[in-house]
């Protein structure tokens, strides 16, 4: 056989791999509106810098049929690329081919582009398009599962691992996503789930669609599963390339920084007239954040989930810092179970890859109540204490209007080791509300008076006077300063860039033990 006989044969067998389960199959799944496993990978990474991992192996199974069922392959797509220049790791699975399922191989192809991942310190990505185990293979396919499993757990907070869920996930495959670091999902064709509408039914008798059991809404807005949701897979996979440009290559890089682009000095006058004088109006937290980051470019995320906390990145001075803050617009900003679980997640990823932190503060308290207390509030609430206390990464805080109470402390405040914490001249920080206070401290006053009603409302503004105001924890030392609103974004770049690169000494230990 000559070279170029030699080279026919290699162009056929490529021609082969790229076509996946076939053209049929290739329709079919477009009909569905959804892109191949080769398109998204093509549509994600800059162009012609995807190289393909074994793109010629097949499945070994020969039981129920398989051995006619082979492909250049197998279910999934492999390699590595760039974004932006940047290098990444990324596996497709390939729903033409046997649905996607996750063999023995497809498995040993995705572990080995993680192996990659780690060794080069670079972001894997995977894109989920899977029935979930093949049950052909029995253990095997669960041993692959397992093997992926694996990796995701001893990966974590070493690279930035990103999930892209474009069709089913189901079965044990959903738990690989749920280990990851930032999950997307596309509304109407992405679904995730332990078991499907079907075995549902069967089991516990509901009728369920796989929108409600496991569709994009029901993990972005109720489970928390999803981080992003998008109306396309275009949409999806742009959204993606935007979060990889705030995040390191790995846990040992400072996040990547820009040529600043907006004046670090700016004064936005718009700042003074946010905040309601009445204390009990609401107002969005987001014109403040929007207000004080670079060109208002602020990504949110787990924006659906517990939208009393909001989470994010965004840019100061160029420089990417993670954004904790209430939104006083929905349930006053009060902290429940969700908004715990969703704070100490994202404070625990951006410590772990070196992103500090920005607190904005507008807290009434934890959410009180037999709902939440038997649902473990004490316990979720202490995940972002938790959270919180461990990190270490610089923590500038800057306290809006009310801190109250266990909320008070739990946001970043100096008893948890905030490094910088300001305070506007609207600030009330005290263990609760004026008036809840006085119904207290003065129940039997209250009570003997002729007048309660006069007597109690004399006895808030009292309080008032004494305690809602942030120069009391100021002249303790808890607040580094009382700011004219319309600073704190030169302020906030001030301190981040002194505490850049700033050391803080934990103690040698296994780990901690987080109340999980």
């Amino acid at each position: 056989m000559t070279m170029q006989d030699k080279l026919s044969r290699l162009a056929k067998m490529e021609k082969q791999a790229r076509a996946g389960g076939g053209e049929k199959r290739v329709q079919k799944q477009h009909a569905k509106g959804k892109l191949t496993a080769r398109e998204r990978i093509d549509l994600l990474l800059d162009a012609g810098s995807f190289e393909e991992l074994d793109p010629f192996i097949t499945h070994r199974s020969t039981d129920f049929g398989l051995e006619k069922e082979q492909y250049l392959g197998d279910a999934v797509v492999a390699g590595f690329g760039k974004i932006e220049g940047r290098a990444v790791f990324i596996y497709a699975q390939d729903f033409t081919v046997l649905g996607g399922t996750i063999s023995e191989v497809s498995a040993q192809k995705a572990c080995k582009v993680i192996d990659l991942a780690m060794k080069k310190g670079a972001p894997v990505i995977a894109i989920w398009d899977s029935g979930g185990a093949r049950i052909q293979e029995g253990v095997m396919s669960l041993h692959g599962v397992g093997e992926i499993l694996l990796r995701n757990t001893l990966c974590s907070g070493i690279i930035p691992q990103l999930s892209v869920v474009m069709g089913p996930s189901a079965g044990g495959a959903v738990y690989s996503p749920a280990i990851t670091d930032f999950v997307f999902m596309v509304q109407g064709t992405s679904q995730m789930y332990i078991t499907g509408p079907d075995v549902v039914k069967a089991v516990i008798s509901i009728d369920i669609s796989h929108e409600e059991l496991g569709g994009a809404k029901t993990h972005a807005e109720k489970s928390g599963v999803a981080h992003f949701i998008a109306d396309s897979e275009p949409d999806c996979l742009q959204s993606v390339r935007r979060l990889l440009s705030f995040l390191p290559q790995n846990y040992r890089e400072l996040p990547p920084a820009v040529a600043p682009s907006d004046d670090p000095d700016r004064k936005d006058e718009s700042l003074l007239n946010i905040i309601p004088d009445e204390p009990n109006k609401v107002y969005d937290m987001k014109q403040i954040i929007t207000s004080v980051v670079d060109n208002g470019d602020f990504m949110e995320v787990h924006q659906s989930f517990a939208p009393n906390l909001i989470t994010g990145l965004a840019r100061l001075d160029g420089k990417v810092a993670g954004i904790v803050a209430q939104q006083p617009a929905y349930m006053a900003g009060i902290i429940d179970i969700n908004a715990s679980v969703k704070g100490a997640r994202f404070v625990r990823f951006c410590d772990a890859f070196n992103i500090p932190l920005v607190s904005f503060v507008d807290v009434p308290g934890f959410m009180p109540g037999p709902k939440e207390e038997q649902g473990g509030i004490i316990r979720h609430g202490a995940k972002f204490i938790y959270a919180y206390a461990e990190a270490t990464v610089p923590k500038v805080t800057v306290i809006t209007r009310k801190a109250y109470g266990g909320a008070y402390i739990v946001m970043s405040s100096k008893h948890l080791r905030g490094d910088i914490n300001y305070a506007w001249p609207t600030a009330e920080i005290a263990v609760m509300g004026p008036e809840g206070a006085v119904n207290i401290i003065y129940r039997e006053t209250i009570a003997k008076a002729k007048d309660g009603d006069t007597t109690r409302q004399q006895l808030v503004s009292e309080y008032k006077e004494r305690f809602a105001h942030p120069y009391l924890a100021a002249a303790r030392g808890y607040i580094d300063g009382v700011i004219d609103p319309r600073q704190t974004r030169p302020r906030l770049i001030r301190a981040l860039g002194t505490l850049e690169q700033s050391h803080v000494t934990r103690h040698q230990k296994k780990h901690g033990n987080i109340p999980l």
